[in-house]
């Protein structure tokens, strides 16, 4: 190592920045998380500075400032955005024995600002001596979304407790406490119970022991969205990576599984629409079987759904499983296909003055008839988005043809989030023959909108468009 990282105490501590505008305002922002006292040393401040001095957060120290001046500073940031002027602040920052950071200038440098992950008290730091800034951040990235949001929280309560933790529990009994406390207390508390978390850890110090009891299990059901391993949210991606076991769908991206635990085991329960095989083996009453067992078994489970798991995503069902068993469960939403499906073609599901409603409907009951009960709710204004509605198609039109004109604008976007996600444009009179003709086959999204300048007048001819990702 060229550098030695280090955590330096910032309170009651000077630090001078050189420079007034946005480069400056920059590395303000990230001493104003600490304690330090900051001084800005600048001819004019950018607005964002001005309003800092004006409210007393820095002190303003126009030009020109002597070695005496920053004598006793802790470090010094050379900001001005000019490299002659950022050297001579270097210069007279070494003279008063300051330690130096220059922007983008790595030989001008005593130190180097790392890109940082905040959990405060928590703190972590990617350094790379200067050379490589954007892996640093690339590094960043993926830490924040491995440790949660609350964690400083949690660890500022461990912290609290260290006292009354030594005092009351065993000395030989505190590595098994504290492997308690983080093995079950801290899934607990990331997933928003933080009350009961702090409880149960209070409640077990005073005890003097962890609970005995086998580790508690839970459940998740997680949205992976429509497709792209990209499109999972936060959340979703640190319970995956918390999971013992994942129930996942037949439609999931395999490489969103790479994201979790490697040592996690790995379910596939999948229904595809159409086979004949897989529906049978894997009823939804047995899926609930498998979770509940699992959980009760003490281990973290993951129910790793396609698109939104709220959303004909049989959540109930398995939440209802899940209460009666006692089992924790929880709900992590993801992008629904709707929204995918829009999205991937630079569409959009609401319009000022032509659409300012949609209805998300199944195109399919539970006993795999046909339904067609959201036909009647679409009105000039309105859209309707079905799932599940390719081999419906015929049935939808004709529920629709009931009430709306033949000519309303129809799009159906097939495998929406994937590398071949396809989108077809065509007409409600024409939507299940463009189907058929155009071989679309599931999962796919139809979606059916009645703009308000369109009217109540039938079109003559239906045309279709396709499109290609």
């Amino acid at each position: 190592m060229q550098t030695f990282p280090m955590f330096l105490k910032m309170s009651g501590r000077r630090v001078i920045v050189f420079g007034g505008e946005e480069e400056a305002a920059q590395k303000t922002r990230l001493m104003l998380k600490t304690e330090a006292e900051i001084v800005v040393v600048a001819e004019s401040l950018c607005p964002e500075l001005a309003e800092l001095a004006r409210a007393g957060r820095v002190i303003h120290h126009a030009p020109a400032i002597t070695a005496d001046g920053i004598s006793g500073a802790v470090l010094a940031f050379c900001a001005s955005g000019c490299p002659g002027a950022d050297a001579a602040h270097a210069a007279l920052a070494r003279e008063a024995r300051v330690l130096v950071n220059a922007v983008d200038q790595p030989d001008l440098c005593d130190a180097f600002t790392p890109a940082i992950v905040d959990r405060d008290p928590v703190v972590v730091a990617i350094g790379t001596e200067g050379t490589a800034p954007v892996l640093a951040r690339r590094i960043k990235s993926k830490l924040e979304t491995e440790l949660e949001p609350n964690l400083g929280r949690f660890a500022a309560s461990l912290g609290r407790m260290r006292g009354m933790v030594a005092h009351r529990v065993q000395k030989d009994a505190r590595r098994a406490f504290w492997a308690w406390v983080w093995d079950v207390l801290r899934p607990l508390h990331a997933s928003g119970a933080e009350d009961e978390a702090l409880n149960r850890m209070t409640e077990a110090a005073l005890a003097g022991r962890a609970p005995d009891a086998a580790r508690a299990g839970s459940v998740s059901l997680v949205g992976a969205g429509p497709g792209g391993v990209d499109l999972i949210t936060l959340r979703g991606l640190r319970r995956l990576q918390e999971a013992d076991v994942i129930l996942h769908d037949a439609l999931s991206d395999p490489e969103i599984l790479e994201l979790a635990r490697r040592d996690a085991e790995r379910i596939d329960v999948g229904k595809i629409c159409g086979d004949t095989k897989r529906p049978s083996a894997w009823q939804q009453d047995r899926i609930a079987r498998l979770m509940v067992q699992h959980a009760s078994e003490g281990k973290h489970v993951v129910r790793l759904k396609c698109g939104d798991p709220g959303l004909f995503g049989r959540a109930r069902e398995e939440m209802d499983a899940c209460d009666a068993a006692g089992i924790p469960v929880e709900i992590v939403p993801g992008i629904t296909a709707a929204f995918a499906a829009s999205a991937e073609f630079n569409a959009v599901l609401t319009e000022r003055h032509e659409i300012d409603a949609i209805t998300l409907a199944s195109a399919r009951k539970a006993t795999g008839a046909a339904c067609t009960s959201a036909a009647p709710t679409l009105r000039p204004g309105g859209a309707i988005a079905y799932y599940m509605g390719v081999r419906e198609a015929a049935a939808i039109e004709a529920g629709l043809l009931q009430t709306c004109p033949a000519d309303l604008p129809c799009q159906i976007v097939s495998r929406a989030g994937y590398a071949d996600a396809r989108s077809v444009t065509t007409t409600l009179s024409d939507l299940s023959g463009t189907i058929e003709r155009d071989g679309i086959k599931s999962p796919a999204i139809l979606f059916v909108k009645w703009p308000t300048s369109h009217g109540v007048a039938a079109a003559t001819a239906p045309v279709a468009r396709v499109l290609h990702a």
